[in-house]
Order: C-alpha cells, then sequence, then structure tokens
C-alpha cells in the first residue's frame, strides 16, 4: 500500500518511507568505496592517496545541490502541506535550475585553479599530477553530480523514494561496471584516469535520469516547468539548506585538515589508512544520513498542516531508532575492522596495522553522530534554517577542527583518530540542548 505524507507513522511505516532513501545513501557510497576499491589495488597507494586527498574539494564543490536539495525540499513540502501544488512546482523547478547552473559554474573554476589548490593540500611530484588528472575529469560531471544531490531529496518529497533507490542503483551500478572494465584492463598510468571516469559516467546518470523523469508528465506530484526569478525564495531555501550545506563544506575542510595532519605524523601512509577510514564511514553515516533525507518531507508536511501530535510522534521514534542503529554500527564495525581493512590496504603491512589501530578508535563515533545529524535535518525540515546551521557547522567544523588541531600535539596520530569520537559526542550533547530549547516552539 503505497504511504503518503499525510499518513499517521509507526515504527514499521516510518522505516518503510525512509527504508529507500537509506538504501539509496548507502548505495551511492558503497560504488564509492568500491571505486577506491579498484584504484587502490590496481593503480597504487600513491593513486589512492591522491583520490582522497584531492576528495573532500570536489565534495565542495558539490555541496550546492545538497543545499538546494535539502533547503528546497522543505520549502516545497511544506507548500504541499497548504494545498498550493501550482506554487510548489514553480518553487521546485527554480531550485533544479539554479543549482545546474551553479554547478557549472563551480565546475569551470574548479578545472581553472584545481593545480594551485593541490598543491595548497601539500600534494607535489607523482602524487600532485594524479589529484589534477583525476579532478579535471570529475569536474567535467559536476553539473549533474549537483543534480543528483539534489533529486535525491526531491524524490522523497514526490512520494517516489523507490524510484529515487532505482536510480542510484542504475548510477552505482554503472560506475562499478566501468570501474571492472578501464581499471583493470587499461595501462598502468591511465587506470586513474579511468576509475574517473567511470564515477563521471554514472554521475552523469544519476542527474539526467531524474531530469528528465520531473520534465515529462508522471504520477507524483512534482514536475519542472515554467517558474520565475523568485529571490527571496531562493535566499529561503538557501538559509534552510545552510546547515547540509555547512556540513558538506565543513567536512571537506576538515578532511582537508586530517590529510595535512595525517601528512605530517604519517606521510601518505596516514592519508591512504584515513581514506579506508572514510570510505567505511560514509557507508555508516549514510544510514543516517539517508533517515533524515526520508523523514524531512514528513517533517515539513505536518509541520505545515500543524498536526503537531504526528509531528511529536515522529520525532520520538526518530530518537529511539538513531540510538539503536548507533549501538549496532558500533558493534559491526570493531567485528568487521580486519577484513574491512584487508580489502583495501592487505597488500601493504605497515599501512594495514596503521589502518586497523586507527579505524577501532575511530568506530566510536558512530554511537554519537547519527545524533547530531538528525538533529540538523530535523531544524531543516521545520525551516529553521539558523539553528540546523549552527548545530552542522559547530559539530563539523569548530568541534572536529579545535580536536585534530589539539590532540595529535598530546596524542600523535592517535589523537587524529580520537578527535572524531570527542566532536560527534560535543555535537551530540548540542542537538540535544537545541531539542529542549525548542520544543515548545514547534510543538513536538
Amino acid at each position: 500500500m503505497r504511504i503518503q505524507l499525510s499518513d499517521h507513522f509507526s515504527f514499521a511505516r516510518l522505516i518503510r518511507f525512509s527504508l529507500p532513501s537509506i538504501a539509496m545513501m548507502i548505495f551511492a557510497s558503497i560504488y564509492g568505496v568500491v571505486d577506491g576499491f579498484f584504484v587502490s589495488n590496481f593503480a597504487g597507494k600513491i593513486p589512492f592517496a591522491a583520490v582522497n586527498l584531492i576528495m573532500p574539494f570536489l565534495m565542495i564543490t558539490a555541496t550546492v545541490g545538497f543545499m538546494f536539495g535539502t533547503g528546497g525540499t522543505a520549502i516545497v513540502a511544506k507548500t504541499l502541506g497548504t494545498g498550493d501544488i501550482h506554487k510548489a512546482n514553480e518553487f521546485f523547478s527554480l531550485f533544479v535550475y539554479i543549482a545546474f547552473l551553479l554547478g557549472i559554474v563551480f565546475a569551470v573554476l574548479g578545472f581553472i585553479y584545481i593545480r594551485p589548490v593541490a598543491l595548497l593540500l601539500g600534494a607535489e611530484g607523482e602524487l600532485l599530477e594524479n589529484c589534477v588528472v583525476y579532478a579535471r575529469i570529475i569536474l567535467a560531471a559536476l553539473p549533474f553530480y549537483v543534480l543528483q544531490l539534489l533529486f535525491q531529496s526531491f524524490f522523497v518529497t514526490a512520494e517516489k523514494p523507490h524510484l529515487g533507490l532505482l536510480v542510484t542503483i542504475a548510477a552505482g551500478a554503472v560506475n562499478m561496471i566501468l570501474d571492472a572494465v578501464l581499471v583493470i584492463t587499461l595501462p598502468l598510468q591511465y587506470k586513474l584516469a579511468g576509475a574517473a571516469v567511470a564515477t563521471a559516467m554514472s554521475q552523469v546518470i544519476g542527474g539526467l535520469f531524474p531530469l528528465v523523469y520531473f520534465f515529462r508528465k508522471n504520477t507524483s506530484s512534482l514536475r519542472l516547468g515554467k517558474t520565475r526569478f523568485n529571490i527571496s525564495v531562493i535566499l529561503k531555501a538557501c538559509g534552510n539548506g545552510s546547515s547540509e550545506f555547512m556540513s558538506n563544506v565543513s567536512m571537506s575542510i576538515v578532511g582537508m585538515l586530517y590529510n595535512i595532519q595525517l601528512l605530517k605524523y604519517a606521510g601518505e601512509n596516514g592519508v591512504a589508512a584515513y581514506g579506508v577510514m572514510m570510505y567505511v564511514s560514509m557507508i555508516f553515516s549514510a544510514a543516517f544520513i539517508g533517515y533524515s533525507i526520508g523523514t524531512a518531507p514528513i517533517i515539513g508536511y505536518h509541520d505545515g498542516a500543524q498536526n503537531y501530535m504526528e509531528l511529536k510522534s515522529v520525532f520520538r521514534k526518530s530518537l529511539l531508532l538513531i540510538g539503536v542503529a548507533g549501538i549496532s554500527m558500533i558493534i559491526s564495525a570493531e567485528l568487521l575492522t580486519v577484513p574491512l581493512a584487508g580489502i583495501f590496504v592487505g597488500y601493504d603491512k605497515e599501512l594495514l596495522s596503521l589502518t586497523i589501530s586507527g579505524f577501532r578508535i575511530f568506530a566510536l563515533a558512530f554511537a554519537f553522530m547519527g545524533f547530531a545529524i538528525f538533529a540538523s535535518g530535523f531544524f531543516t525540515a521545520l525551516n529553521d534554517g539558523v539553528t540546523s546551521a549552527v548545530i552542522s557547522f559547530l559539530r563539523t567544523l569548530v568541534f572536529q577542527c579545535a580536536a585534530v588541531m589539539f590532540l595529535p600535539g598530546v596524542l600523535g596520530i592517535t589523537g587524529i583518530w580520537v578527535s572524531i569520537v570527542v566532536a560527534e559526542c560535543m555535537a551530540m550533547v548540542l542537538g540535544i540542548l537545541f531539542f529542549a530549547v525548542k520544543q515548545k516552539k514547534y510543538h513536538y
């Protein structure tokens, strides 16, 4: 039976509705992990380090998709809740067109300035050249990747989360197949470029298919069409989505800072080890992000409809689900540390040992990160972009930057792994404080 935003959500219905978004985000993370697997095992340690060194910058250029996806979803879902479908589609179209144009601008600028950016991050010699080659190929597909990130949220608002999952699976399958063909068969000097082409092609598919779907007549409540430039709505979407924008930009900046510290304390091995942890962490955190994306339209709809009893019910059920998921993730991560590390860097004993010891500490952060991610997404869905942005800014930039700058000086390289745990714990406490302070205002 089809689940609608206006329904009452039990635990089972909440999980069923958000599961496609969770699966979509996890699958998107998995095909990124597969990319890393092929580069590490077939192209070598230096190309693998290059991908991990330059990837945070590439993610910064794509964050506009997250911003207009989450921020725009809050506006469109609330407008649908008021019953104005025509206006909701105008807003939806405006967000898609603006995001695509910004993706083109960022792609051009990134292509021009990628070499000085890589130099700034500490790349030199072969590592530098690998960064430039990989990044320029990825940037060619950036406008479509921006759309892919944007549509991940809007498929849920359109009550078509399963279609969003299918698009992600199709894009991921293309990436995996092309990785297997290009990275394995091409000569060594072209393997990294082959991996980049595989990723770029998957991003084109992930952005182009939803664009065609929403331009054509479809069975959802959303369709792309004529719109008018509305600066106030654009700024409101940016404000709503500023938390997700800030979160992704900050995570990328923190990733760069981690890599700089790791180059200092452990050289290229440290960057490679951190890359493995990031791949696994992406899969685990993707579950929390997917849940936030999946529940955001529900929260926005019932807030717009002033159905506060249902809003309170969804809020409380979500906290319980996130707590159980966090504990389960720690157990899973500790049990899977050795085999997961072996898949990526089993060919190098020193690198393998460094990765295993670091990840056992790093994995403790999963107990806390879900609450901060949900807190940020929850306030975005309520159109409270300021609170959401404060949580994201402090969590991903202030707490993590402070921890990774201070703790290594005291604990050495162990301090780098501990810093993420400390930062996520502090972010969880911050989210709980905001939940308590804002409860009366939003009636949850």
